[in-house]
This record gives C-alpha cells, sequence and structure tokens, in this order.
C-alpha cells in the first residue's frame, strides 16, 4: 500500500489499460480520478475503485479541451484535496497507408495522444511544484520507437510523449517531480480489436490472423493484458522508482530491445 494517502488522475480510465491502471492504483493505497469521457466506463472504474477501500471521483473529461483540463484539476484538488500522480492514458489509433493519411486522420491522431498529454501535464503541475512532489506517467507505446508501413502519425504522436517525457523531467526534476512513460506492445483490448482489423486489413489478412502473427513475433511468447502494463505505471508512480525521471521504459514482452 505504497500509494496511500496519495491522489491519482488517470485519463481514459473507463476501459482497457486505463481501467487496469486506476485499479491497480486504488490497490496500492491510492484515491483515484477517472477523467474520461464514457461515462458508463467511468462509473464502473469508479465502483470498482470503491469496492477496493479507495474514494473514486468520476470526471466527464475532454483531453482536448484545456477548460476540461483545468476543472480536472480543480475537481480532484476540491474533493480529494491533493493530486501526487497523473496518468496520461487516453489515447486513440487509425491505421492507414502513407498516402491514404489525410489532414484530419493526422491532426486528430496528434491531438489527442501527444497534445493533450502536454496539456494534462501544464494542468497538474502547478499543484506538483506547490507540494515539491509528483510522478507524471503517460502511456507511449513501442510504436514511438520503431517505424511502421501503415501507421505513421500513430508511431510519430508515441515518438513525441517519449520526447515530451524527457523535457518535462528536466524541466521539473528541481521541482521535486519525475516524469516517466511506458511502451507497452501489443495489448488486448477494445483498442487492439481496432488495430488487428485495420491493420488486417490493409495487409490483406483477417483480424485473428494479424493477431496469430504478432502474437508468434513476442519473445515472451503471449500477447500482453492491460494488467502488465498497469504493474509497471503503478512502480513508476510509487516510491520504489524514485531516483528514475525522463524514461520510456519498454514493457512489451521483448519486442524493442533498446
Amino acid at each position: 500500500m505504497e500509494l496511500t494517502g496519495q491522489v491519482a488522475i488517470v485519463t481514459g480510465a473507463g476501459r482497457g489499460i486505463g481501467r487496469a491502471i486506476a485499479l491497480e492504483l486504488a490497490r496500492q493505497g491510492a484515491d483515484i480520478v477517472i477523467a474520461e469521457m464514457d461515462q458508463a466506463g467511468a462509473k464502473r472504474t469508479a465502483e470498482e475503485v470503491g469496492a477496493l477501500g479507495r474514494r473514486a471521483v468520476a470526471l466527464p473529461t475532454d483531453v482536448t479541451s484545456r477548460a476540461d483540463l483545468r476543472a480536472m484539476v480543480d475537481r480532484a484538488r476540491a474533493e480529494l484535496g491533493r493530486i501526487d500522480i497523473l496518468v496520461n492514458n487516453a489515447g486513440i489509433y487509425r491505421a492507414a497507408a502513407t498516402l491514404d493519411v489525410t489532414e484530419e486522420h493526422w491532426d486528430a491522431i496528434m491531438t489527442i495522444n501527444a497534445k493533450a498529454v502536454f496539456f494534462a501535464s501544464q494542468a497538474v503541475l502547478p499543484v506538483m511544484v506547490a507540494q515539491k512532489s509528483g510522478s507524471i506517467v503517460s502511456l507511449a507505446s513501442m510504436a514511438g520507437k520503431i517505424g511502421s508501413k501503415t501507421n505513421l502519425p500513430y508511431n510519430a504522436s508515441k515518438a513525441a510523449v517519449v520526447s515530451m517525457t524527457k523535457s518535462l523531467a528536466l524541466a521539473h526534476a528541481a521541482d521535486g517531480i519525475r516524469v516517466n512513460c511506458v511502451c507497452p506492445g501489443f495489448v488486448e483490448t477494445d483498442m487492439w480489436s481496432q488495430v488487428s482489423k485495420e491493420q488486417g486489413a490493409l495487409l490483406g489478412m483477417t483480424a485473428e490472423e494479424f493477431t496469430r502473427q504478432r502474437a508468434s513475433q513476442v519473445p515472451l511468447g503471449r500477447m500482453e493484458t492491460p494488467e502488465d502494463v498497469a504493474h509497471v505505471v503503478a512502480f513508476l508512480a510509487g516510491p520504489r522508482s524514485g531516483y528514475m525521471t525522463g524514461q520510456a521504459l519498454s514493457v512489451d514482452g521483448g519486442l524493442v530491445m533498446h
């Protein structure tokens, strides 16, 4: 229970990796702010956090809206008293061949996956600076460390998260704030269903064939679970990683070994 007494905001915590992260942080003792557009999903996660004995606040939050991000911070402080941890988890995915990428596609991916990560971090930073403590953990991806023939905007957005992590870590180390990110691989979630369908279609195979092919590439021999990611996020959020900042940790079963 190393996060007892702390408050964590998790964006996109209504399902998938975000939900797993919220529950893992709650198991470690943190109270949770669920910043999520899907209110049914947010309510479900809040109930699960409550069942673990922690306080939960479900906030309708559009991470692309700076007004919503300000309201997220204000409500978190008003209802739970402080902000110790921010997990930038909200993200979207769209595949396309390079020549088929539209400006709308590019802007949608970059706005949610990269721009929102920065402005959510910016929104919580004054609170953390005043406390002289805090931990920001963002969800990048193995995609941010490699290239792709059918995924360029997504890969670029996740590379941006890795870069922002390093700059934020440098800018705020003296304030007692640590900033890290995780780079998952092939995680079985609702988003993976979309990935496998879109990528499979582009590569001339079914979603099931695509998933089998990808799973066969993983050195550890299986697809990733949301909990695999959540365990590492909780480590980065907590005191055991107290001498780590500016890092992009691969949590991908050995797919990217650098």
